[in-house]
């Protein structure tokens, strides 16, 4: 939002969502934290990580920590089909930018959305933690769930989730030339 001094308005930008599938539900994000949109690979599965963290991926010699959105939102797990793609987003952990991948079911749109069009998520109960919801908006007969990807995660997950980013890959191959 800015204020607009010539006529004393104020003007609302609009926002650049991407959006994606998760089940039945439409969920986005600010389109300038994602970097790219991957089809579905193999993940290499990180012995003792968190429940939603599937693993890694090598993007271009780097590694990428690959999240199940669903599982990490509580929503279910991720059933992989012709569809399913990896949402590569960067997010800030403590200053530094960190590269995720979440799996999404499909790849939806990108959508400009009017900051005034854009709700509050709704506050259903005490117990329910809607801080990572950064807004609702209406598509159609749909709504759109706006996440904030840096508060879907705790500062605790975001490190760990870093940590892993920094590790090697092993090639088992070279394990066994070493036995």
């Amino acid at each position: 939002m800015y204020d607009d001094k010539k006529n004393g308005d104020i003007k609302q930008d609009p926002v650049n969502v991407f959006t994606f599938k998760l089940d039945d539900g439409i969920y986005g994000i600010d389109i300038l934290l994602v970097r790219e949109i991957l089809d579905y690979k193999k993940i290499t599965k990180v012995p003792q990580s968190l429940d939603f963290m599937l693993g890694v991926i090598n993007l271009r010699g780097n590694v990428v920590p690959v999240i199940d959105l669903k599982l990490k939102l509580n929503i279910g797990k991720t059933d992989v089909t012709i569809d399913t793609c990896i949402v590569i987003v960067e997010v800030a952990v403590k200053g530094e930018p960190t590269v995720i991948g979440a799996l999404a079911d499909s790849v939806y749109e990108v959508m400009d959305i009017e900051s005034s069009n854009i709700e509050e998520a709704p506050k259903i109960g005490l117990n329910i933690n809607n801080k990572f919801i950064r807004g609702m908006a209406k598509k159609g007969n749909d709504f759109v769930i706006i996440l904030d990807v840096e508060k879907v995660f705790s500062d605790e997950e975001l490190k760990i989730i870093n940590d892993s980013q920094n590790k090697e890959i092993s090639n088992p191959q070279e394990d066994q030339d070493n036995i």
